[in-house]
């Protein structure tokens, strides 16, 4: 069976990027250990919080890789405990957050079985350009002469 894709038109070049995101995301999505939250703290401020009770800060990772926020956690086996039931899991788990351009990670931190990832997205500078109107006849043609003279690769 042949996947069928949202970006397969000829008119949709070098979207592969976002397919393999959305993908990822898909993915992700349907895993629910651990459980999570993702909230507002301010204006340009989010907080991703996790539900690792068990999990010792030895036990937790934080990474970036790309544009992907990459929460991993593994507890070491303890082999000196018999366990009659065993209801709270002990599992490790990788949860992925695909993140936008420019979010930077604030901080992470553990607190009662919660770990806290601060993130910020910081507000662009503001960028008005103005752009010359030319009334020259070589846009006739669609040739377009470079404005300092130099040669260009036609």
């Amino acid at each position: 069976m042949t996947r069928m894709s949202v970006f397969n038109s000829p008119l949709l070049l070098g979207f592969d990027h976002m397919e393999r995101v959305l993908d990822r995301v898909a993915k992700s999505a349907t895993d629910g250990y651990p459980p999570y939250n993702i909230e507002q703290t301010g204006a340009n401020a989010l907080r991703i919080t996790l539900a690792v009770a068990g999990f010792a800060r030895e036990d937790l990772s934080v990474t970036v890789e790309e544009n992907q926020l990459i929460v991993r956690g593994r507890q070491a086996e303890d082999n000196k405990r018999t366990y009659l039931h065993r209801g709270i899991a002990a599992r490790q788990f990788q949860k992925s957050f695909v993140l936008a351009e420019g979010i930077e990670i604030v901080r992470a931190g553990l607190d009662n079985g919660l770990l806290h990832i601060d993130l910020r997205r910081p507000v662009p500078a503001s960028v008005v350009r103005t752009i010359p109107i030319d009334s020259d006849a070589s846009l006739e043609d669609g040739v377009i002469e470079p404005r300092n003279g130099a040669e260009q690769a036609r």
